[in-house]
């Protein structure tokens, strides 16, 4: 009697998980568009930079200048309908700078009091532009943050609002007075997405759209509550086993010592983390819901697998001075699964 009324209400479940998928996939495709009125030629990144906020994650954005990467931002900050503020990052930043600080203030009667004046890190998406030219110390002000979304200040825990998320920019051409950003920092990022040029199409688009009398703006499709919702959906989202043995494949295959690669071996210096598996887990997993899908698909790993491990592995001095890169170790390590 037991298993006769389970195995409906099973059924039932499923069908309703299924109908909120697609849904929320509905929803992204209003997302994609209003995003495309303003950014043009940048689909990828889009996808990517979406793909990052679904799994709950932070993003780093390499390109030169010019190609929309702040106005991307904004204009995720609308469409989503987060709160969203810039730290434009410089060697003078101090961490206060962005966490904020505590003044010391009269009150009435003489009385004399500490007060906590939030700093821009207290928004629900935050731009740190040019992360790498802050020092050190005001990169690692964003660690806290980053992976336990509060900060500490004078003793003191600060919860920050909810949802969190940091997308930084890198220039990958002016290296002086820059600061190299530190392996734990890189791991936070969720994705590396790697912002290029757009084709001949789509910059004539963007020339007619960018310089007449009227300018396009994007309009609010969620919310702040309706992103963390769709987060929650995301880690609902069945993976089959066959794409679990690809993510592990990929990410085991890339650590010189439990890969039976011989370029890994004789290349790679570390390799990715099992931090790297959760995070590629749950990319493929926003990937399907973005396209539509009900389930992800091994395609779904491999093509998610240079952004999600580029910035979590490194060669060694001999790789690099053949001209090896990152992506060509990672190209190696999905051959087998293409």
């Amino acid at each position: 009697m037991n298993a006769t009324k389970t195995a409906p209400t099973s059924e039932a479940a499923g069908q309703r998980l299924a109908e909120e998928i697609e849904a929320l996939g509905e929803r992204m495709q209003l997302v994609r568009r209003s995003i495309g009125h303003v950014i043009f030629g940048q689909e990828q990144v889009i996808d990517q930079t979406l793909i990052t906020l679904l799994a709950g994650g932070h993003a780093l954005l390499i390109g030169v200048p010019g190609l929309a990467k702040t106005r991307l931002v904004e204009t995720l900050g609308t469409v989503l309908g987060l709160e969203d503020k810039r730290v434009q990052c410089t060697p003078d930043l101090m961490p206060a700078d962005i966490l904020g600080a505590e003044v010391l203030e009269e009150r009435e009667g003489g009385q004399r009091a500490f007060r906590f004046i939030p700093g821009p890190v207290f928004c629900q998406l935050l731009m740190a532009d040019e992360i790498n030219r802050a020092s050190p110390r005001t990169q690692s002000a964003l660690l806290q943050a980053m992976q336990e979304h509060k900060v500490t200040v004078a003793g003191s825990p600060h919860d920050l609002p909810s949802p969190f998320h940091v997308l930084a920019t890198q220039n990958p051409l002016e290296q002086e007075g820059t600061y190299p950003l530190p392996e734990a920092q890189l791991d936070r990022f969720f994705m590396q997405i790697e912002v290029g040029h757009p084709d001949i199409d789509a910059e004539r688009q963007m020339l007619l759209a960018t310089t007449g009398p009227e300018r396009s703006s994007a309009e609010a499709v969620m919310s702040g509550e309706e992103l963390i919702a769709a987060q929650q959906l995301v880690r609902r989202v069945p993976v089959g086993e066959s794409v679990v043995e690809t993510i592990l494949a990929l990410v085991r295959s890339g650590r010189p010592e439990t890969s039976d690669i011989p370029e890994v071996v004789k290349q790679v210096s570390w390799g990715p983390g099992p931090r790297v598996s959760q995070s590629l887990m749950l990319a493929v997993r926003a990937r399907a819901v973005l396209e539509g899908r009900l389930a992800p698909s091994v395609d779904d790993a491999l093509a998610l697998a240079p952004a999600v491990l580029r910035h979590r592995m490194a060669l060694n001095f001999a790789a690099r001075a053949d001209g090896v890169s990152v992506d060509d170790v990672i190209h190696r390590l999905s051959a087998p699964h293409r």
